[in-house]
């Protein structure tokens, strides 16, 4: 579904330190005014964003950003609904850009069996072969799952020990709760945890490793509570920060120190 073009009500106050490990910034939604948004982003405390690549030009875009801001720093990848088109020369121009200053993973990959947008074999195909990718560069996967829980977990065991990397927009499965910690993989925490909808995100919360929390966005999808059906942007990762915070019982500010360091552990991008 489109982003809305209404914008979000962006908090005044900040956390210093704050870092969005999932925005897709180079989507047309943020044209219009991009700086603007990353001037936002800076008052609130950011300090870093990662740009998750869809495709192929939305992986070239994301660099591009990347290369443009000190903030900044992209993973190419194409998305599970966009594994159609996958081919041997897709990973090839992959790996060119993962090879590129600014790259720190490679993603967004994984599996969608919600959409169903492209077909289940060829999206676990193109998710083997750019955990492969992962594996060849020892760079860190950004993996996207939404109802192929087991598919998506075989796929990930089988890839074998060394592999790294985060959860996106982690829903509260307790079975990738139990399991992918032991796998090397975080958790990416957005906007979802402030819904009234989420119990069971916020009740799984509670059991995760705070060593393993990512703080995210998914901008400009996902908004956090308050700002539901605008669109969402890098500034209102605080609006998630503080919600975290207060799920963990843990001081805002303590929280995105831990979030930032996790983030540096798994991306080595200070």
């Amino acid at each position: 579904m489109p982003p809305s073009d209404r914008l979000a009500s962006v908090p005044d106050d900040n956390l210093p330190g704050l870092t969005d490990t999932h925005c897709h910034l180079d989507l047309p939604a943020f044209d219009a005014d991009r700086g603007e948004v990353m001037e936002r982003a800076r008052r609130a405390g950011l300090v870093r964003i990662l740009i998750p690549g869809l495709d192929l030009p939305s992986s070239r875009r994301a660099a591009d950003l990347a290369h443009s801001d000190p903030m900044l720093r992209f993973a190419p990848g194409v998305h599970p609904h966009e594994s159609g088109g996958f081919t041997a020369r897709v990973l090839d121009e992959l790996r060119i850009l993962a090879r590129a200053p600014g790259a720190v993973a490679i993603g967004e990959i994984g599996l969608d069996y919600y959409r169903n947008l492209a077909p289940r074999v060829q999206q676990q195909e193109a998710f083997r072969a750019q955990l492969g990718l992962a594996r060849e560069l020892g760079l860190p996967a950004i993996v996207h799952i939404r109802e192929a829980e087991e598919d998506a977990l075989a796929i990930l065991s089988a890839a074998g020990n060394g592999l790294r990397g985060v959860l996106h927009a982690f829903s509260g499965n307790p079975l990738l709760a139990e399991r992918v910690p032991e796998m090397g993989f975080y958790f990416g925490i957005g906007g979802p945890i402030t819904y009234a909808g989420s119990a069971r995100l916020r009740e799984v919360f509670h059991a995760l490793p705070r060593d393993r929390i990512l703080l995210e966005t998914d901008a400009p999808y996902l908004p956090p509570e308050g700002n539901r059906g605008k669109r969402n942007e890098p500034a209102l990762v605080l609006a998630v920060a503080r919600k975290v915070a207060r799920e963990g019982n843990q001081d805002a500010l303590e929280l995105v120190q831990t979030a930032r360091r996790n983030a540096n552990n798994l991306f080595a991008w200070e």
